[in-house]
This record gives C-alpha cells, structure tokens and sequence, in this order.
C-alpha cells in the first residue's frame, strides 16, 4: 500500500490535479493521500472549476473515500509530510508553478509543498512536477534542469492527441494518467498499440 502526496498550486490546470487525485483516491493500492493546495491552487481551483476544493471534496466521490485523503495546510511546517520519518512514497506537484519550481530548486522550504518536496528528494524518493507554462525562460530551464539533476521527474502538462480524445477531460487525462503511473500508481489508460475500445 502506497502513501502519496499530492501538491496544487497556483498555476493554471487545476484539471490535472483533480484527475490525479481522484485516480489515486480510487486505486485499491493507495492507503492515503496527503493533499496540501497553496492559497494561490485554491483560487485558481475555483476560478478555473467553478467551486471550491473543500466542495469537491465534500461530493459523493469523496464522501465514499474519505479515509484516504489527509488535508495539510501549507503553512503547517509540524505536518508528517515535512519529514523524512513519515516515510511516505511519493510526491506530485499538479500543477506545480513556475514559483514552485523556483524554491524547490534553490531549497527555500518556506511553505509545507517546497518542504515536502525537500525531503522527499534528499530520501531519494520519487517526485514528479507537472510545469504548465509556456513558453520558458532560462531561469525556468535552469531551475528543471536542477531538479532534474536532483533526481525529480519533470512530466509537463503536454497532452497527447494520437487517440483521438473527444472531450477536455480525455484529453486532459493523457497527461494524468502518465502522473499516476510515475507515482507508482497502475491505472486503465492508453498503450499505444493496443485496442482501448
């Protein structure tokens, strides 16, 4: 059984991080799901969504699977995902700002997302950051390349469009579904290849 994180914040595709987390609160191989969504992730969540995170958590969906997902403030530095003896399995920063990206590399833990993030690298455990932004400048290289070098996976928000996807959820969910399985996570999704009919 595996215990994840899962990261909002601010920048826009609030989509993606939805889908991730209802494909990790839906897998029978996921025990719990620490979410943490920045100020920022929330407005963005509501502008973008239409209501608030804590409404999408209260839905049916939610209510049937409530014991998985464990909410941190990220301001609460006291939370078990800020250290290493919590020994939860991996992280994802969905969608993960450029901002983010920025403290991650340079090791600024001044919220809970960045200091999760700290030490689940310095444990040598997986993370996985989802940049929507485009394009990017030499700083936003510099600091991927960083990470990258740290041993963080970077999975852009570049959804696939060889399976013909009729609606903004599927397409959405080519890049999704990619998240959960660099989680660890085996979820239904295209293999090119093969019939998904």
């Amino acid at each position: 059984m595996k215990k994840i994180i899962l990261a909002i914040t601010g920048a826009s595709g609030s989509i993606y991080g939805r889908q991730v987390l209802e494909r990790l609160v839906a897998s029978s191989v996921v025990e719990k799901v620490g979410l943490i969504v920045s100020d920022r992730g929330r407005e963005v969540w509501e502008y973008e969504m239409g209501s608030g995170v804590e409404d999408f958590l209260r839905s049916s969906f939610f209510t049937l699977h409530s014991e998985k997902v464990q909410t941190f403030s990220n301001t609460d530095m006291f939370a078990s995902v800020a250290s290493g003896s919590a020994r939860w399995d991996a992280m994802a920063v969905v969608p993960c700002s450029m901002g983010c990206v920025g403290r991650i590399a340079s090791g600024v833990s001044t919220d809970l997302i960045a200091r999760a993030a700290d030490v689940m690298l310095k444990e040598g455990r997986t993370v996985v950051l989802v940049p929507r932004e485009t394009p990017l400048n030499l700083i936003h290289l510099r600091n991927l390349t960083t990470l990258a070098e740290a041993g963080a996976v970077v999975l852009p928000a570049s959804p696939s469009f060889y399976s013909h996807p009729a609606d903004l959820e599927t397409v959405c969910a080519t890049v999704s579904d990619r998240i959960v399985a660099r989680l660890g996570v085996d979820c239904d999704h295209l293999e090119w290849g093969k019939s998904n009919s």
